[in-house]
């Protein structure tokens, strides 16, 4: 009895240790908060996994899936993310400044109070996504689809928007200012106090 009382025990203890850390993925320790800077990640099988106060600044990531995982305060400034797979993943406070995000799955993440200034997130996927107060200044979004998604007092301030989705978006005190919206869709997004001063709307549909 007391043999299977100890058994059970470190099993366990191995389970929570794999849930804690993924191993090493092309060299790089996958655990919270590691260091993995300028690292090769492409396509690497991330799914679920706690990387929360991480860095993996100028590292490429591109196609890995990192689904459902949570990246709060991590830092991917600088990174190589074509195409990689967030879909709701935690990512509160996370650090894109610069990030390439081209074509990326975003629906239902988390990105609030999110650093997303001069990030590439055109064609990206961000359906349903959490991004009040997150900062994307000068960042680019054209073809874009935020439907639905969380943009109260978000900064889109000089953020190029054309031809990107914004259907049913919370625009609540969002600054717009010097954005550019051609083409876009506001369809029934709520601008209620969004600042659109110098704004480009030619062709967009539901811009005030």
């Amino acid at each position: 009895m007391k043999i299977k009382i100890v058994l059970a025990v470190l099993l366990s203890l191995s389970s929570l240790a794999h849930a804690q850390r993924a191993g090493s993925v092309g060299g790089c320790d996958i655990r919270r908060g590691t260091l993995c800077t300028n690292a090769n990640l492409n396509g690497a099988q991330l799914a679920g996994v706690n990387l929360s106060n991480s860095q993996f600044t100028r590292s490429d990531l591109s196609g890995a899936d990192l689904s459902g995982a949570t990246l709060n305060e991590a830092n991917f400034s600088s990174c190589e993310l074509v195409g990689t797979n967030f879909a709701n993943a935690s990512m509160f406070r996370i650090n894109l400044r610069s990030a390439r995000l081209t074509g990326a799955k975003l629906m239902g993440a988390d990105l609030r109070n999110a650093v997303l200034q001069n990030a590439d997130l055109h064609q990206a996927d961000l359906s349903g996504a959490k991004l009040a107060n997150a900062d994307l200044t000068n960042a680019r979004l054209e073809g874009a689809r935020l439907d639905g998604a969380d943009l109260q007092r978000a900064n889109l301030r000089a953020a190029k928007l054309k031809g990107a989705s914004l259907v049913g978006a919370n625009l609540k005190g969002a600054i717009l200012t010097r954005a550019v919206l051609i083409d876009a869709d506001l369809s029934g997004a709520n601008l209620d106090q969004a600042i659109f001063l110098n704004t480009q709307t030619e062709g967009c549909i539901g811009c005030p």
